[in-house]
Parts: C-alpha cells; structure tokens; sequence
C-alpha cells in the first residue's frame, strides 16, 4: 500500500506538471519559442488567488478565475512587449529576454508582495479518501489535480482539432508564412497561443500550491523547469507527449525520494531525461522533422 500512495502522490505532481508543460509545448508548438518566463506566471497566478482568498474575501473558485484572467493577460503583454519584436531573431536573443522577464516577475513579486513565504490554503480543503480499510490514503488535491488534468487535455485536444482557432494554431505551427498567405492573422494565434498557456499556468500554480502549501516569488522557478524538462521528456510540440512526460516525471520523481533518496531526486529525474534522449532525440511521443531546402 506504501507503494501505491507513493504512486498517487507522483501521478497527482506528474499532472501539475503536464498543465504547466502545456504552456512550454504549445508555444514552442506554434511559435518555436521557450517561454522560460512560464514558471513565473505561475507564480503570479497562485498569488493573485491567494491574495484574492485572504485578503479579498472572494470564493475559492472566484480566485482560481480571477487569477486565470489576470495571467491570461500577462502572457499576451509578454508576447507582444518581449517575444514578438523578438520573432525573427536568433534563438539566443529570445533566451536570454526569456530570462530577463523571469527575473522582472520575480522582483516584482518581491516589491509588491515581499519575500517572505506565505501559508497557501487549499482551494480543496484538507480532506482524503481512504481505500482498502484506510491501508491507502488518497488526499482531494491528488484526486481533483489528476481529473482537472485529464478535463484539460481532453478540452485542449478537442480545441485544436475541431475549432476554427485551433485548426488555425495547427496551421501556424505547420507554417506560419503559409498560414499568413491563407488569410490567418498570424499574430493574433500567437497571442492566443500565450493566452490558452498563461491561463493554464494560472490554473497549475493553485493546484501545486494546494499540494504543497508555501507561496512565495520564487515558487515557480524549479516547477517551471521540470515541467519543460517533462514537455522534452514526452516531446515537446506534442499535447499527448506533455500528459505523458510529466506523469512519468511527476511518478520518478516521488519515488526516487521514498526509496532511492531525497536529496538525489532531482538528479535522477534529469538522468533520465538525459538517457531518454540520447535513445529517442526528439522525446517519447515527439516526430522528427525534416527541413526543406
């Protein structure tokens, strides 16, 4: 039953990191963008939730809503300030701006909201499910995190496949000087592209502030790398391959520190990225792609 709780516990982290490997997935999708910044919009959003709990009075879903609305805003600023003058530079300049903007939130939160860290009170509550007699307990934060996860994907997959704006998206990601020839604002997917990503980030930063409740400026920088570090693990540019690497990073990870050891954990997670992607370069569920000359 250890065994099995230890699961749970990595398949409900692995799916907070799905969520906010979306974000990386999908812009680099469309856009053949890092978003090294995403980290931090999760950050903003477990803020904005946090305060809009505590010191505003507002309904837990109302926060989770109003901290989607206001990171939904902040990645399409992003774009168009910092990556969309950026469009046809070299990849170097839109990492380091990548960077740069990462750090501007994390001192901005610090300005406006101090550094010390705040006690996050789960949206959820602390209650759990008992299985087997109570041998396996199973916590409602794992148990929604999972099937919020699940929603989003299923949502996700049937947005880009049925829709206008996502046949759109996939059009942009295929080519956007094609896409711009067929009368798609080019710009305008993008931006969408951000929106649907920071929203999600706002989303995953109040389900992993409700697992592990400690809020503060830098809370979304290790999450936000691992979960880039599952978008390449699955393949990143894929929606199937984000669900799966992080789940399987959120899953090694958790039982790396109950039976190999806490301190190494972190170790072993990028060891096995590593070895995956000198067998398969372009992740688990990634296609490789073939330039044209």
């Amino acid at each position: 039953m250890t065994f099995l709780s230890h699961l749970a516990n990595g398949i409900s982290l692995g799916s907070v990191y799905a969520i906010i490997a979306l974000g990386y997935t999908m812009v680099y999708g469309i856009a053949k963008m890092l978003n090294f910044a995403h980290g931090d919009v999760i950050m903003v959003g477990a803020y904005v939730s946090f305060f809009a709990s505590t010191r505003w009075g507002l309904p837990p879903l109302v926060g989770v809503l109003l901290a989607m609305l206001v990171c939904t805003v902040l990645g399409v600023v992003i774009e168009k300030l910092a990556y969309r003058p950026l469009r046809d530079a070299t990849s170097l300049a839109v990492l380091i701006t990548a960077i740069g903007v990462s750090y501007l939130l994390q001192n901005a939160a610090q300005l406006m909201w101090s550094a010390n860290t705040k006690v996050f009170t789960s949206v959820l509550g602390n209650g759990s499910l008992k299985l087997f007699g109570g041998q396996l307990t199973i916590s409602h934060n794992a148990i929604a995190t999972v099937i919020v996860c699940i929603i989003i994907m299923i949502l996700l997959t049937l947005f880009t496949e049925r829709t206008k704006l996502g046949k759109a998206m996939r059009a942009c990601s295929e080519d956007k000087e094609a896409a711009q020839l067929m009368g798609i604002n080019v710009n305008a997917t993008i931006s969408l592209t951000f929106a649907i990503g920071s929203a999600l980030a706002a989303i995953a930063g109040v389900l992993l502030c409700s697992m592990y409740p400690t809020l503060d400026p830098t809370t979304g920088s290790m999450p936000g790398i691992k979960a880039f570090t599952a978008a390449v693990f699955g393949g990143i540019g894929s929606i199937p391959g984000a669900l799966l690497g992080g789940i399987l990073l959120g899953v090694i990870e958790t039982l790396g520190k109950a039976y190999i050891s806490t301190e190494l954990s972190d170790a072993i997670v990028f060891a096995v990225l590593i070895i995956v992607l000198l067998v398969k370069p372009t992740g688990l569920l990634g296609k490789a792609t073939r330039e044209k000359v």
